[in-house]
């Protein structure tokens, strides 16, 4: 699958990108700065040993990839997004952002939409949103020689979307359960601030979430 990754120089779309890369995905790496996406992509090409990872601004990535994976800041998703409205048309979009406010009063920061995949979704109307890989601890995936041990949550409004996402978590190893409608996405990004949580009350890094009775 040729998936570009919009904020794939972060340590979370580039650990989504090594995994999908190893998996045998193609992977284009997107940025504000188109530079540094090819620095990026040079430096995982390393890594992986991979040749299918090349770096693009975040504009082109959307017009170049399949699916379009959102590893980007939850402030400031108006702007970035706004402009790729065209270039997702029709694709599956999946979105990874997580509206965290660290230092404030409240950890977990939903935007007035719900959620920042519901924002994702208004910002790209004509795209198939589909909320998924927020637990997946950046560290966890950076360590690509080890299994992930996490299941993936996914919601969404479009089940041929949701298919295509859970052959996504397959190929790098995890099982997916579909918890429903998009809707749903505020609890879902919401469950990372309680793993925050727990990975700096218990000195953790890669702290997981796995259902139980399924």
């Amino acid at each position: 699958m040729n998936i570009a990754i919009l904020g794939g120089t972060g340590k979370e779309g580039a650990g989504l990108g090594a995994r999908w890369a190893l998996a045998g995905h193609s992977i284009i790496i997107g940025s504000r700065d188109g530079e540094r996406a090819r620095g990026k992509a040079a430096e995982m090409r390393e890594k992986t040993k991979k040749l299918t990872i090349i770096g693009h601004s975040n504009l082109d990535a959307a017009r170049l990839g399949d699916v379009v994976v959102l590893a980007l800041p939850a402030v400031g998703l108006d702007a970035t997004l706004r402009p790729l409205a065209d270039a997702c048309r029709g694709k599956v979009v999946v979105s990874t952002v997580v509206p965290l406010t660290f230092g404030g009063p409240r950890l977990f920061t939903p935007p007035a939409a719900g959620s920042s995949a519901e924002e994702a979704q208004a910002l790209l109307p004509d795209a198939k949103v589909v909320a998924a890989f927020h637990h997946i601890a950046a560290h966890e995936l950076a360590e690509t020689e080890h299994a992930i041990e996490c299941d993936l949550l996914t919601c969404g409004g479009d089940a041929a979307a949701k298919a295509v996402v859970t052959e996504l978590g397959a190929s790098m190893g995890l099982r997916t359960l579909d918890v429903g409608p998009l809707s749903n996405a505020g609890p879902i990004e919401g469950i990372t601030a309680i793993l925050a949580t727990i990975n700096r009350r218990y000195k953790l890094k890669n702290s997981g979430i796995k259902i139980t009775g399924v």
